[in-house]
């Protein structure tokens, strides 16, 4: 990273952060930490990084949260099956096999979390030595910055939740049931050393058989995960092994560690020999193993495609256009809108050459079509030279035609190399002018094709930056998923007390031999219960939201407007009448109405309640 792309007010905050708690976050990849630091400021209110630090110097206890959010701590027991599978059948065998019996077998867990991995390889090693041979001479380093993590490690108590991938028959041998959690046993627990280890700052430990730092210096930049391999060279013996996490794939530009397995990765260390053996190390490794695939080939062939510098463009078998990399978008002035269009629809189809004929022609006799010298006139001051290819792309097996690519080569220069020679012959007394001339326009082309090569190679760096991001914001995404599950069952919770205390305040309503009518404050009917149903003949889903004076039933309404407005504005605290009505059987009854008020808990009024009671006719 440049020092013009660095936020001077971030890089402030960095260092304060590390003056007064000894955090370096210097070495971390920007854009992750960026995107960390905005979540925390977000949480407290806060815009913009000075304002943080002076919120950092009142609120100390905002470092908490914010250590917690910059270090993801998202790990599992067993975590990625295959490469602990790998690690137990093929690395750990090795280990012990060139170690004498009374040796020692040091294991490093850099970046531990909150020492699900850590407990993971205790297990498979007391499985490969047994339980008694393991406390004598294992010893699993644990290491971490974050020191909530280091602690939660530390008591080696998880929930059911956290257990959950530990295969059931080492769960029964190797944890203990306490209260609903599981704890590990004491003689697992012995052979591992917890303690805070900053990877960038502090001094790496020595004699390691077996390093595991997974899915950690994917968070570092460049410059910065290039020191700690150094350092993890160091911690390793000579046959020792580094087994690292799947976004994190570095060794392309690292002689330090070959390949054990890329697709599990997992590295040896190499010694600190001659160049001659590290070469024939390395060829031994190819002879004896292929490299897996790292990346998706139909990725590679995208990006390929996508930053070579001749102008290509593929249409399928209806002249449909399918791609077109960029160097064809900018000299044809396409855009993205321009993929799925016909050809036809398209300028380019005719200019700087009539292309659809020849199209029609490879597409009948399947052969390649190159035209050469295609003259453009782009300005009246500027006229490239172009050489056309098509090219059917053929099905390798059945031969079907599967698409036309076109190729569009700049030839400008040659020409223009072709007229100077032309020229140069002309005239015999300029000869040797012109001659150093094209050679200095070679030699040009010559560095513009090595800048093309460096180009290459800075979008594959920045593509596997890119795939480390991808995890990291996984990462975060899991987190918060875990979040919202907590969520989702705390309101899930809230759900049911609701449904029980709707279900009590309908039994209540349902146990009354009065009619109750709720009303809102615009006299809408809220509640009707089932007495009010039989008195009046009307179920509630007829009545819900209705005004009451719009019923048709035979109690009189119009005596009961203005004493329910009278006590919805506060001018009257009740009001109690016997009207006389015909119930819903047709009988005449003495109905006595009772008014109050619904009041809140704040005594505002809210609405009106109506009790109903049928008393002899007189």
């Amino acid at each position: 990273m440049s020092g013009t792309e660095l936020n001077p007010d971030l890089e402030n905050l960095l260092e304060y952060i590390k003056r007064n708690r000894g955090f370096d976050f210097s070495g971390y990849k920007r854009t992750s930490l960026t995107r960390r630091i905005h979540k925390r400021m977000q949480s407290v209110g806060v815009e913009n990084y000075s304002d943080y630090l002076d919120y950092l110097e009142v609120h100390p206890d905002e470092f908490v949260d914010l250590f917690n959010t910059i270090l993801i701590n998202v790990t599992a027991f067993f975590r990625d099956p295959q490469t602990w599978e790998y690690i137990a059948s093929e690395i750990i065998p090795q280990v012990i096999a060139s170690k004498q019996p009374s040796t020692p077998v040091r294991v490093w867990s850099a970046g531990c979390a909150s020492g699900e991995e850590t407990y993971t390889i205790a297990m498979l090693l007391a499985e490969a030595l047994g339980i008694e041979e393991y406390t004598t001479r294992v010893k699993v380093f644990a290491t971490d910055v974050d020191a909530d993590a280091l602690n939660y490690a530390r008591q080696a108590n998880y929930n059911s939740k956290e257990v959950q991938n530990v295969p059931p028959e080492q769960l029964d041998k190797y944890f203990e049931r306490v209260n609903g959690r599981y704890v590990v046993q004491k003689e697992l627990r012995r052979g591992v050393i917890f303690g805070r280890h900053d990877l960038v700052q502090d001094a790496p430990i020595s004699k390691i058989d077996l390093l595991i730092c997974r899915n950690t210096i994917m968070y570092f930049n460049s410059e910065t995960q290039a020191k700690i391999l150094a350092r993890f060279h160091f911690a390793l013996n000579d046959n020792g092994f580094l087994c690292l996490g799947k976004a994190e794939m570095l060794f392309s530009r690292n002689h330090s560690f070959t390949p054990v397995d890329l697709r599990q990765r997992v590295f040896s260390k190499v010694g600190n020999g001659n160049m001659r053996d590290l070469l024939l190390n390395m060829t031994h490794f190819k002879s004896q193993q292929a490299i897996p695939e790292m990346v998706d080939k139909l990725s590679i062939y995208e990006a390929g495609f996508e930053v070579d510098p001749l102008a290509q463009v593929v249409v399928d078998s209806n002249s449909i256009v399918m791609l077109a990399n960029a160097e064809a978008r900018n000299l044809f002035n396409l855009n993205l809108k321009d993929i799925g269009r016909p050809l036809q629809d398209l300028e380019l189809s005719y200019r700087p050459i009539d292309l659809r004929s020849p199209i029609d022609q490879v597409r009948s006799n399947r052969r390649t079509i190159t035209l050469k010298d295609i003259e453009w006139s782009i300005s009246e001051l500027e006229i490239r030279y172009l050489d056309v290819q098509i090219t059917p792309l053929l099905h390798e097996n059945t031969e079907k035609l599967l698409a036309i690519k076109i190729t569009f080569t700049d030839v400008t220069r040659f020409k223009q190399l072709q007229q100077d020679l032309v020229h140069t012959n002309q005239e015999l007394e300029t000869a040797y002018e012109e001659l150093q001339s094209t050679n200095e326009e070679l030699e040009t082309t010559n560095e513009e094709l090595q800048s093309t090569v460096e180009e290459l190679e800075t979008t594959n760096e920045e593509l596997q930056s890119t795939n480390e991001e991808l995890e990291t914001m996984n990462e975060e995404l899991q987190s918060t998923n875990e979040e919202l599950q907590t969520m989702n069952e705390e309101l899930r919770q809230r759900s049911d007390e609701l449904n029980q205390a709707n279900s009590f305040l309908e039994s209540i309503l349902t146990s009354l031999r009065v009619g109750v009518v709720v009303l809102g404050s615009d006299l809408e009917i809220l509640i009707w219960n089932r007495t009010a149903e039989d008195m009046w003949g009307l179920r509630f889903d007829e009545v819900f939201s209705k005004q009451l004076i719009s019923l048709d039933i035979g109690l009189p309404i119009e005596p009961l407007i203005q004493p329910l407005q009278a006590i919805i504005s506060r001018e009257s605290e009740n009001h109690e009448v016997v009207l006389n009505a015909i119930n819903r059987r047709g009988r005449a009854i003495a109905c006595q109405v009772t008014c109050t008020p619904l009041q809140s808990s704040d005594l505002n009024i809210k609405g009106v309640i109506l009790l109903m009671e049928q008393q002899q006719h007189q």
